[in-house]
């Protein structure tokens, strides 16, 4: 059955009045109960409402308006689910929001709020959400229809699952599969290690495995000794998984232990098993979080986690868009998301402020010629006091390269140009050009136009000022930072990708809310 619409009266009571007058921080709350009609609005509920099924079973379910207004409230609070549910009979402020002034009993319980986040993640509505703040931003007057100057950068999201070495990583997989089967035979998770005596795989048995294998950890020969004894429990417990009568989910964890071992054993072909050196490309480093990564902000800033990402609107303050990526990929893999978000509110990207790492994203490369992009171009590598790359003249119309010494050969973007050897060697400014007896080479960027043009700009003091416009990014950034903190709230980026949007619209909030301000006064 799908949820009624919520239709909370608009003119405060003389209750909620009182509530209204005694909240001097937090005001969001106070915003919320005297805007809530516009951001639920009919069309926008019923797109909330169309997540449900509709049948005429069942209890009304409590209106999605309703339970997406608790869901920034809590994005806006940091409370747990159960703390929603507390709030809602315990603090005056929620009851304005949630039109439950003085309820006794809460409005609806733990399982329908978790209930309605999953329906609006797998309904993507999280980014209606988003596109619901920008359309009232519009409406209000503080910002006009207009092309939209952006500005993109990320900061890390330390990840909520717990981040493993290789033994600690299998050994967590095979006691997780054990787990299963004992909560599958109706045994309890206390049963585990009686599962792991029976499973022949004692070392599993304790509550920690470093602990159960007492080795000395300064002697080199421990790690192998080691690895050895837990490979032997994970064909141990999988020949226990294989010839028990379970579900699929215990053999699944039991893959996941042959992964991390894929990933950081190698075994000779006389069957030693060593742990490798280095790190396997997208390697796995959590058990209970798949989508987490090892990642680096700087070379010496490293996390494990995620990236967030968020494009602010450089004119109104407001996110338009927000994406999730893990945390070793490169900041460009996330601008199709972006994008798409964009899209969907009908944006007309003119301006595009990013730092370096997004320059190879599809974003910048498909780009249209009204997309001006600012960024600090990479810098010339130095050569050695030689003439650099910039020292060349390069005309991208004819296909030219002209050398300090007005000798001129065509080029292709995203080759390496070689100048004719006997034509350097008779160069009277070869020793200042080149200490190569082949020539001088040139490398052309695929993207050398626009690198050429950063360059330009960077010299000229409007050109370095525009570029510091970026810096508002970093605000953006601090304030998704203080509501959602360093740590993810969930496992698994969609759902973290949730949480970023919720808080989008948290700061979306506060910007609306000044710009009201401003016009009141």
């Amino acid at each position: 059955m799908r949820p009624v619409l919520w239709s909370p009266p608009v003119e405060p009571s003389p209750v909620e009045r009182t509530v209204i007058r005694l909240v001097r921080r937090a005001k969001l709350f106070v915003f919320l109960r005297e805007h809530r009609h516009e951001l639920f609005d009919g069309a926008f509920q019923e797109e909330l409402a169309a997540t449900y099924l509709d049948s005429a079973k069942g209890q009304p379910p409590v209106a999605a308006a309703q339970l997406a207004a608790a869901t920034i409230l809590q994005a806006y609070t940091g409370v747990s689910d159960d703390e929603v549910i507390e709030a809602t009979v315990m603090d005056r402020r929620w009851q304005l929001v949630l039109d439950c002034m003085d309820a006794a009993e809460p409005p609806f319980s733990k399982g329908t709020l978790v209930g309605f986040r999953r329906r609006l993640i797998d309904a993507d509505l999280d980014r209606r959400l988003v596109e619901r703040t920008v359309e009232i931003a519009a409406r209000s007057g503080g910002f006009g229809a207009r092309a939209l100057r952006g500005a993109l950068d990320s900061s890390p999201l330390w990840g909520a699952g717990r981040s493993e070495d290789t033994l600690n990583l299998m050994g967590h997989a095979l006691g997780k599969a054990l787990g299963v089967i004992a909560v599958q035979q109706g045994r309890g998770l206390a049963a585990t290690g009686d599962l792991a005596i029976e499973a022949h795989a004692p070392i599993l048995a304790g509550s920690s495995l470093k602990a159960a294998l007492d080795l000395d950890w300064d002697d080199p020969a421990s790690r192998d000794e080691a690895l050895a004894v837990v490979l032997a429990a994970l064909q141990a417990v999988e020949a226990f998984v294989a010839s028990a009568d379970v579900l699929g989910t215990a053999t699944a964890v039991v893959a996941l232990a042959h992964t991390v071992k894929d990933q950081n054993v190698d075994v000779d072909d006389e069957g030693r098993a060593t742990m490798r050196r280095g790190v396997a490309k997208d390697r796995r480093i959590s058990i209970e979080d798949p989508d987490m990564r090892h990642g680096r902000k700087s070379r010496s800033n490293l996390f494990n986690g995620y990236k967030r990402h968020v494009l602010r609107d450089l004119d109104s303050g407001l996110i338009r868009a927000v994406g999730i990526t893990a945390a070793n990929v490169p900041e460009a893999t996330v601008t199709d998301d972006i994008a798409a978000d964009l899209d969907a509110q009908n944006a007309v990207l003119a301006e595009l402020h990013i730092d370096r790492g997004y320059l190879s994203s599809t974003l910048v490369r498909d780009r249209g010629n009204d997309l001006i992009i600012f960024c600090k171009a990479w810098r010339v590598r130095n050569t050695g006091g030689r003439y650099p790359k910039t020292d060349f003249g390069i005309d991208f119309t004819t296909g030219r390269l002209t050398c300090p010494n007005q000798v001129t050969i065509p080029f292709t973007v995203g080759t390496t140009v070689h100048f004719p050897t006997d034509t350097c060697a008779a160069c009277p400014l070869q020793t200042r050009c080149t200490s190569s007896t082949h020539g001088r080479s040139v490398s052309i960027h695929p993207d050398e136009a626009l690198l050429a043009e950063l360059r330009q700009r960077q010299k000229t003091a409007n050109g370095r000022a525009q570029l510091r416009e970026r810096t508002k990014i970093e605000h953006a950034l601090a304030h998704v930072g203080h509501w959602q903190g360093k740590r993810a709230r969930y496992r698994n980026a969609r759902k973290n990708l949730f949480d970023l949007r919720r808080v989008a619209v948290v700061h979306n909030l506060h910007v609306i809310a000044r710009q009201h301000l401003a016009t009141t006064t």
